[in-house]
């Protein structure tokens, strides 16, 4: 099996509009969420969330390109062009012809579809936008991406929840390391900001009317995010024999499915994958420096990742660090595996652990060392991103600094 390497890195997110501007609010502690500007609010009871504030998608691609897909696709576009220029790669007929294309997202085109729906039942109108359809549709940035890049390998997107673009990059990692190809971009991007589909967030009680304090024992709850984050995936002998020099390597990846509950998580499920990623990985717990927490700031969910981090790791578990960057940048749904997989590759590299911010006071039931408020100088080998979805779907990568 081929060494597989992460040669690009684009990222759009409330926290930095490009990978330079995300790793100084990483190594800063700087929270890009704010009150939500893009959409109407109305009498949502939380106002708060990680928007990527006056972004024109006719910065980066042509008008018509830009009233051809959704936000979400639109954002996927922006962050693939940031990583393949990152990458140096050359677009040759021979790379078009044989890179693959995995992107993750877990509600596709909101902005689109709730206008849409606005249209028909709020304004009477018997017509709506013709690429109603093709916004939508959650592949709609895996296949902007294949436009803009004229790849014509294999391109396909992953939809599971709040896992998704984890999955995707898992599934880029294993196909490059099968020898199925020898690049592909693979990410995940997302776009929420819209009334219908906040007010469906509203109901299940589970975003927080102010800030995100993951682990922090007057946790209230999330707070959603937009943008993308995209990665350029190859074997190292690819790479290599063209010149790159790679950012990081994959070396693991984990996942399984809880088998439990539909929106409650399981340590054991959990723990699960993320003892496979260090199997796959060929490392034992006590090789694992940092991890980037899936950390979304409910009272269940930190707890239960706690637990899992006990199972998983064992007596290692005390010496972690660990953070969720959720709480700078929200939670991005189906594009949180590829921003938070971006955010411990750029730990790891840069020797530092970004902290968890808004942590105001220790929980006994979150006993672990997730590193509150303050960034932390720090050199290690390894580290894990988590994601956690509903559906109880896991998906853990693990990276190895080069």
């Amino acid at each position: 099996m081929r060494r597989v390497v992460v040669t690009g890195i684009g990222v759009i997110c409330a926290s930095g509009r490009n990978r330079e501007e995300f790793l100084r609010s990483l190594r800063q502690g700087r929270c890009g969420i704010g009150r939500i500007e893009g959409t109407e609010l109305r009498d949502l009871r939380f106002q708060n969330g990680g928007e990527v504030r006056n972004f024109e998608a006719t910065d980066f691609m042509t008008p018509k390109a830009a009233d051809m897909i959704d936000r979400f696709a639109q954002f996927a576009v922006v962050a693939a062009q940031e990583a393949v220029l990152h990458s140096g790669i050359e677009m040759t007929t021979e790379v078009q012809d044989n890179a693959a294309i995995i992107t993750g997202s877990c509600v596709g085109g909101q902005s689109t579809e709730n206008q849409g729906f606005w249209d028909v039942y709020k304004m009477g109108k018997t017509r709506v936008h013709p690429m109603t359809i093709p916004k939508t549709m959650a592949n709609a940035g895996a296949s902007a991406i294949s436009l803009e890049f004229g790849i014509t390998g294999p391109s396909f997107t992953i939809a599971t929840a709040c896992s998704s673009s984890a999955h995707a990059l898992g599934q880029a990692f294993m196909m490059i390391r099968s020898g199925m190809c020898d690049f592909a971009i693979s990410g995940g991007s997302e776009a929420p900001f819209s009334y219908g589909i906040l007010k469906a967030w509203e109901a299940m009680r589970v975003v927080s009317p102010t800030v995100c304090r993951p682990f922090s024992r007057d946790r209230n709850g999330m707070v959603l995010g937009e943008g993308a984050a995209m990665l350029t995936v190859e074997a190292l002998d690819h790479a290599l024999a063209r010149g790159a020099k790679p950012i990081a390597e994959i070396v693991g990846f984990g996942m399984s499915a809880d088998a439990h509950h539909i929106t409650q998580p399981s340590a054991e499920g959990a723990a699960k994958a993320m003892r496979l990623a260090m199997k796959d990985a060929g490392i034992g717990p006590e090789a694992v420096g940092y991890v980037n927490a899936h950390g979304t700031g409910t009272t269940v969910n930190d707890l239960t990742e706690t637990k899992a981090l006990h199972l998983a790791f064992g007596a290692h578990a005390t010496k972690l660090a660990i953070s969720s960057t959720k709480a700078m940048h929200g939670h991005t749904l189906g594009a949180a595996g590829a921003i938070e997989s971006t955010a411990a590759i750029l730990a790891l590299t840069n020797d530092f652990i970004p902290p968890t911010i808004n942590f105001n006071e220790c929980d006994p039931e979150c006993d672990l060392d997730y590193v509150p408020n303050c960034p932390r100088t720090a050199s290690f080998e390894y580290s894990l991103s988590n994601s956690f979805a509903f559906g109880g779907l896991n998906a853990v990568l693990a990276f190895r600094r080069l």
